[in-house]
């Protein structure tokens, strides 16, 4: 396959921990071509050389992301999302300005034919069983009803392809089961999702369901996924947090020791770095983004989410699906 595009200038901590993941990806055996300024193949560890496409610029987190797009011409997103494009890579990964790596994909490899607005799927982590898929987590603040439905039809596809659920079930996030709950938005979209072709509907679910095995699949508007998506976020590194902290008494040692293999299991469960980042869903290419402090094995992990996703042609996939979903002329 081509190569995974990598964005060795976004991110919190770049380059290094993009370069190191990158070629962690390259040895395990994922192509992988970076994408930044003259002279970043020699910083890899392990001596490794991989490819270069020159980018002069970056568009830092604080930028505008339109404008930093449109503005900064040479910077590594929009070159890596014209590498995507122009057929010189598989796919494109950034842990840079989110908005600005949503930008540049959207302008620069398109939307998918008939796809209203790309959203942002992100796996929410289930002790003991596959994550929930949260869309939209944070790329439109302001939906309409039938994008939700579009919203179903590529999270469905993309918890198909990513974790191998064959029919998934898809969920309404509301304040209440019960098909009149909601605001107005919940109240025209649940009749929409419930008619859609080839869609697995179970109707409306709430906060507690994202994080259970009532659900595959959880559609929302971006205001909400995002803030579902930060506070889950908040809630379990503060309960991660205090458990490391009463692991670290000394009256406590024996019996963190004891427990610590089994905690740590549950640990990998709950870590962001286990899952590479999200995806982009609605551009016509493979676009993962990552969080901006993503470590090495963030990286790494996101490239290979990247790779897998590639390989299952996931964006033919939701091309067909939404095609199908069209309405007669």
């Amino acid at each position: 396959m081509l190569p995974v595009a990598v964005d060795a200038m976004g991110g919190d901590l770049a380059p290094q921990p993009n370069l190191d993941g990158a070629h962690a990806a390259a040895v395990a055996g994922t192509p992988v071509v970076l994408v930044g300024p003259e002279g970043l193949e020699g910083l890899t560890s392990g001596g490794s050389t991989l490819g270069l496409i020159h980018a002069s610029e970056v568009i830092g987190m604080l930028d505008d992301p339109a404008q930093g797009v449109r503005r900064k011409k040479d910077s590594t997103l929009v070159r890596a999302a014209e590498a995507v494009r122009d057929g010189k890579a598989s796919a494109m990964i950034s842990a840079g300005n989110t908005g600005a790596t949503m930008a540049a994909a959207l302008l620069r490899m398109g939307r998918i034919s008939g796809v209203k607005r790309p959203a942002i799927a992100t796996p929410i982590p289930v002790p003991g069983t596959t994550p929930t898929v949260l869309l939209d987590a944070g790329a439109n603040a302001e939906v309409q009803p039938e994008w939700l439905v579009q919203f179903a039809l590529m999270g469905a596809v993309y918890a198909r392809r990513r974790f191998g659920i064959e029919n998934p079930r898809v969920g309404l996030l509301s304040i209440g089961e019960e098909p009149g709950k909601g605001d107005t938005l919940r109240k025209a979209a649940h009749p929409l999702l419930a008619a859609a072709p080839g869609l697995n509907f179970i109707g409306n679910v709430e906060g507690r369901d994202v994080m259970s095995d009532d659900v595959d699949v959880c559609v929302t508007d971006g205001f909400t996924g995002n803030v579902v998506l930060k506070t889950l976020e908040g809630g379990m590194q503060a309960v991660i947090g205090a458990l490391l902290e009463a692991f670290a008494q000394p009256e406590y040692k024996e019996h963190a020791d004891a427990l610590m293999p089994a905690l740590l299991p549950l640990y990998e469960t709950l870590n962001p770095d286990t899952y590479g980042g999200a995806v982009l869903l609605g551009v016509n290419g493979v676009c993962i983004i990552a969080h901006g402090s993503s470590s090495a094995r963030a990286i790494e992990n996101g490239i290979n989410v990247a790779r897998d996703l590639v390989e299952h042609d996931m964006v033919t996939e939701i091309r067909d699906a939404i095609a199908a979903a069209a309405p007669a002329d």
